[in-house]
């Protein structure tokens, strides 16, 4: 079981660790900073933090020692004469030059690719690197694809690449999943790219266009670590699962009390089993009737359970984000965290939660330190 976890808030990059029964905070790194995502490398052990700055833009900082000493690397560089997709929803828009505004997603190629990072930014981006972060490729032939330009933000004002899936047996298999742009899979490390978001459903659409594939507002996805053609996703407008490596993806509605949220993860042996944190769409986004419940399926998606034990049961306004769910490698350990400042964790898989803090920063990112 995992004993430490990183949690990346409006003010800073929290480490805590497990200390017999109890978890505490061991380091608070960046006070202030805006920290909008983390990720440790299990593979050589490095931390990275991403930063954002405003003013002063997106800063990536990395620590081969747990947080003791932090350097700045490389950020990510949109070419010159790189443009944004133009708004789908403005008559006569014109493409904008692109700029890094957020770096939203990060994670570690494959264990036969060392020092491979791979990064997705706003606005709609895939970066890589193969130098641990001290420089960065576009992946041009994501850019360059012509479907981009129907790509468009959702809760963002431009589309971004949230959710990278390395193929744990093949890591030159790649799936993204954009918001709002759908899913699109390479099977070469990159050099071309398929669509492959057929299946979801997008009711914010006109009817004729609900189940355009490249127009979709996938909020996470995760992949299933012991059965990799298993995906999970957390969709706008409702949770959908793929058993066939997103050839196909299929809704599902048996998820209470609600299909709504942004966050999902799968258990690591048993792709069956998944968690979601529901909550009230578009019209408020709190949790249903304010009582903060986990929901988990152990049988993909037929039926689920309403996890409350340890949770707040009324007059609660949290909401979480898409990467402040985790789940560690046993499947018994998960930990999520709120917009309002409240982190809680399991080691039952979910059947009691222990409150660890409510008085963090809003929480952005989750993650267990896994080996």
């Amino acid at each position: 079981m995992s004993s430490q976890v990183q949690i990346a808030t409006r003010k800073g990059l929290f480490q805590l660790e497990r200390n017999s029964d109890s978890w505490k905070i061991r380091r608070h790194d960046f006070p202030g900073e805006n920290v909008s995502m983390v990720l440790h490398d299990p593979r050589d052990n490095t931390t990275y933090a991403a930063l954002n700055h405003g003013h002063f833009g997106v800063k990536l900082h990395r620590s081969s020692d747990a947080g003791e000493n932090w350097e700045e690397c490389a950020v990510p560089v949109y070419p010159e004469g790189a443009k944004k997709a133009p708004d789908p929803f403005t008559e006569n828009a014109e493409p904008k030059p692109a700029s890094l505004s957020e770096i939203w997603s990060l994670e570690p190629g494959g264990i036969d690719q060392p020092n491979r990072l791979w990064c997705g930014t706003i606005p709609g981006g895939l970066f890589r690197s193969d130098d641990r972060g001290s420089s960065w490729q576009l992946v041009d032939s994501l850019w360059d694809l012509p479907e981009r330009l129907k790509w468009f933000g959702g809760g963002k004002d431009d589309p971004g690449i949230h959710s990278i899936c390395v193929h744990p047996q093949n890591s030159r298999n790649i799936a993204v999943a954009i918001s709002c742009g759908g899913v699109w899979v390479t099977e070469d490390d990159g050099t071309s790219w398929t669509c492959k978001a057929h299946g979801l459903r997008a009711e914010y659409m006109p009817p004729d266009l609900a189940h355009d594939p490249n127009i979709q507002d996938a909020h996470r996805m995760v992949q299933s670590p012991a059965q990799p053609d298993h995906f999970w996703i957390q969709h706008h407008n409702g949770v959908f699962k793929t058993t066939d490596g997103a050839q196909s993806w299929q809704e599902v509605t048996g998820i209470q009390p609600s299909v709504f949220g942004f966050a999902v993860a799968v258990h690591p042996q048993r792709p069956e089993t998944a968690w979601f944190v529901p909550g009230v769409k578009d019209e408020c986004r709190i949790p249903v009737d304010g009582r903060f419940v986990i929901a988990r399926t152990t049988d993909g998606g037929a039926t689920s359970e309403v996890l409350s034990n340890g949770l707040p049961g009324e007059h609660s306004y949290d909401i979480v984000y898409r990467h402040a769910l985790d789940i560690d490698e046993t499947g018994d350990c998960l930990a999520v965290g709120s917009t309002t400042g409240n982190f809680w964790i399991t080691e039952d898989g979910g059947d009691s939660w222990q409150t660890v803090s409510t008085s963090l920063p809003p929480i952005y990112c989750v993650r267990f330190v896994k080996s």
